[in-house]
């Protein structure tokens, strides 16, 4: 039975088929429309229609919150008039096909904890370091959504640190303002993530501070949700996390610095399916439901 997955990003849209073996084959990419939700879902059912096959059901990552019947309840600004789009229902209608909707950090953490880094561990929290900062818990292989469709939602978490940073969501001093790529490039006074990286592995002291700092934070702030959620793993995904271990070291240090003693062992995991994983794990969504 094959399903398609869909990870619906700020600048990018992906597509893929994945077969009976839950094996990724064909995928295709087109950039994200600035023109709204319904250009957004328009690009969507075109990318779908080019991976052409057989498919029976389609699942989409998505940004925002978003509910059992596949309208996101609330978004920040990653997307142009996002918020209040009704994913499921404009996709079930272009395509013909069952569609599955789910927020895209928990399409990356289904895949994780089915077939990735999360897999042999029981209680995991599944973080995302990219343009935003995300999260997404699950148990047992299962996702937690909560009652608000927001469990494991860590970007908007108070960070131990005062500066009056604004957030993409108009509040103050949260995570995403701190640990998010843009928060790392502009705290080196730089564009793009890459280009700090390229600084430090050229031995700038400015652009290492920049990225210690921002996974210092993170790991600070993570402490006391792991301790209070008590948890067994945390996977780190994201194109920040890929920074590797100038990144993941000073988040796991900070963690485990902060954490009540029983919990310091609790392992640090980088993500193992790559960007991939939101793709797979909405096709695996998808699977689920039909």
């Amino acid at each position: 039975m094959s399903t398609i997955g869909v990870d619906i990003g700020g600048t990018k849209i992906a597509a893929g088929l994945l077969d009976d073996n839950a094996q990724l084959g064909e995928t295709v990419t087109a950039p994200t429309p600035a023109a709204g939700a319904q250009a957004v879902l328009a690009q969507v059912a075109a990318l779908i229609g080019e991976l052409g096959g057989a498919p029976t059901a389609i699942g989409v990552g998505a940004p925002g919150l978003i509910d059992r019947d596949g309208v996101v309840q609330s978004a920040t600004g990653i997307l142009p008039n996002w918020q209040g789009a009704r994913v499921r229902a404009e996709l079930t209608r272009l395509t013909g096909l069952p569609v599955t909707v789910d927020n895209d950090v928990r399409a990356l953490a289904f895949a994780e904890a089915r077939h990735g880094a999360g897999a042999p561990h029981r209680r995991v929290l599944h973080v995302s370091i990219g343009t935003g900062v995300g999260g997404a818990l699950t148990v047992d292989g299962e996702l937690i959504r909560g009652s608000h469709h927001s469990a494991g939602e860590i970007a908007h978490l108070l960070v131990p640190v005062r500066g009056q940073i604004p957030c993409g969501c108009g509040h103050f001093d949260h995570l995403e303002a701190i640990a998010a790529g843009p928060a790392i490039a502009a705290a080196a006074g730089e564009v793009t993530v890459p280009a700090v990286v390229a600084r430090m592995r050229a031995g700038d002291n400015e652009a290492r501070t920049a990225i210690t700092r921002a996974a210092t934070v993170l790991g600070r702030a993570l402490a006391g949700f792991v301790t209070a959620t008590d948890l067994d793993a945390v996977v780190v995904a994201g194109g920040v996390s890929r920074i590797g271990a100038e990144f993941l070291s000073p988040l796991a240090a900070a963690l485990r610095a902060e954490i009540r003693p029983p919990g310091r062992a609790i392992p640090v995991l980088p993500a193992a399916l790559g960007p991939a994983a939101p793709v797979i794990g909405a096709a695996l969504l998808a699977r689920e439901n039909t």
